[in-house]
């Protein structure tokens, strides 16, 4: 895909803007309906041989100087700008000091007394170390709890676990509790400060790439319910985020494919350059290049910042983030939450949205080739498999129930015109989602044993 000389300029100069939206009334492509499986055995290769673009040439220079700065300073500072004066920061780095991390995350807490709580994975790892880091050179009382892992146990009963143990230590409101893990760690730990004595101050430290780049930045917290995912939660923005990637070091390779979806997100809602940059370097991040990893990580937690200061509560323009969301989050429900990690689900979703898009005219082929190509490269699902239980009804049910849900009437993020622009709408054709999502189900067991067509 060609760029003008113009529009580089305006997506390098206006990376992160609070617009991210396109015309509802312009079309872009075709109709013609697109083989799944050509565009999974397409190679990104294929994109890049027609020669680099003005864009990627600047995107690789950009990146050159950004690791040139990553290697001489001790970490990067994201300022993430909330109003009321509730700005926190973001620091990202590859191995802290233990004294000057401890430094960093004592001046955000205010009280005598924190509450460190992970999960029985991290546990050995970093439950210990973070204690310490904390206590030492300190005069905080630091008490620690140790939770199930995994998005099964992001519940309410879990959540009261939490609750409970603040209450029979005798927290007060001024009280830190500690967020040590992936996204189910941070929301739970989060929801449970928002409710605790009606709000008490939290910090994030993420140890998983979903996390780091998404589900730490912005104050989103929450739980599951039968019925639907993270339907019940608050906003409740953290003291700051403490992100060091030396922690990605234990991270199996399954979730750091599945954070990485949520990097490629970034770049095809409103960061061209990003995407473009990502097409040139997955390699890298997949085999956990630091300087690569680490300016991906930030580059994600910068945009992020940007929409959330734009719109913290998600009226409008944050509900972008969530692009392959609502199809993703009905895989999660529908196949049982723990079947799929979140990025998974989110990346099969991506490929979802980009196809109804396709289909109603709204991107051509040439890009639903390269999301394909670039989620393969992350080595992410892009279909769901054969013993899947997803049919249409099951798709359908759980999609009625999404947050983005308005007055009874689904709402979707879409991909619109040139790459790095999308659509928050309710404004679509049905019959290019039924037609995607029947697709998408064809061969699954779901749909196979049920006969939804």
């Amino acid at each position: 895909m060609k760029y003008t000389y113009t529009f580089v300029l305006f997506s390098l100069l206006a990376i992160g803007t609070s617009s991210a939206f396109v015309a509802s009334g312009t079309s872009f492509g075709n109709k013609n309906r697109i083989s799944r499986s050509t565009i999974a055995s397409s190679s990104a290769a294929d994109h890049l041989s027609s020669g680099r673009t003005f864009s990627q040439t600047v995107a690789s220079s950009l990146f050159m100087s950004n690791t040139e700065s990553i290697t001489n300073t001790k970490y990067d500072t994201v300022k993430v700008d909330l109003s009321d004066g509730r700005d926190y920061p973001i620091y990202i780095g590859d191995g802290f000091d233990d004294v000057e991390a401890g430094k960093l995350l004592r001046s955000h807490i205010t009280g005598k007394r924190a509450l460190l709580i992970t999960n029985d994975r991290i546990e050995q790892w970093y439950l210990e170390k973070y204690r310490n880091i904390l206590q030492n050179g300190g005069e905080i009382q630091i008490d620690t709890l140790v939770l199930p892992d995994g998005e099964a146990n992001k519940n309410m009963q879990v959540l009261e676990m939490i609750l409970d143990k603040c209450l029979t230590l005798g927290l007060d409101r001024k009280v830190t509790l500690i967020a040590l893990g992936g996204g189910v760690i941070g929301d739970m730990v989060g929801f449970a400060s928002a409710i605790y004595q009606r709000g008490v101050n939290f910090i994030q430290i993420p140890t998983t790439v979903m996390a780091m780049v998404d589900s730490s930045v912005g104050g989103k917290t929450g739980v599951n319910h039968p019925l639907g995912k993270n339907m019940i939660g608050a906003f409740h923005q953290p003291q700051c985020v403490f992100i060091d990637t030396k922690n990605l070091e234990t991270l199996p390779d399954r979730e750091m494919q599945s954070g990485v979806a949520e990097v490629i997100k970034y770049g095809l809602i409103r960061d061209a350059p990003f995407f473009e940059w990502l097409e040139e370097n997955m390699e890298r991040i997949m085999s956990r290049d630091a300087a690569a990893l680490r300016y991906s990580i930030k580059r994600s937690c910068e945009n992020k910042a940007e929409v959330v200061k734009a719109d913290e509560l998600e009226a409008g323009l944050r509900a972008t983030l969530n692009l392959g969301h609502t199809f993703g989050h009905a895989i999660e429900n529908g196949s049982g939450y723990g079947s799929w990690l979140h990025g998974e689900a989110v990346a099969i979703g991506t490929c979802m949205a980009a196809t109804m898009s396709h289909k109603m005219g709204w991107i051509d082929e040439t890009l639903v080739k390269r999301i394909y190509d670039i989620l393969l490269k992350a080595q992410c699902p892009v279909e769901l498999p054969v013993d899947s239980p997803m049919n249409r009804e099951t798709f359908l049910k759980a999609m009625s129930v999404d947050k983005k849900v308005a007055n009874g009437k689904l709402r979707l993020i879409l991909l619109k015109g040139e790459l790095g622009n999308c659509l928050f709408t309710g404004d679509f054709d049905e019959n290019a989602m039924i037609e995607t999502i029947d697709e998408f189900v064809a061969e699954c067991k779901g749909t196979t044993t049920t006969g939804t067509q």
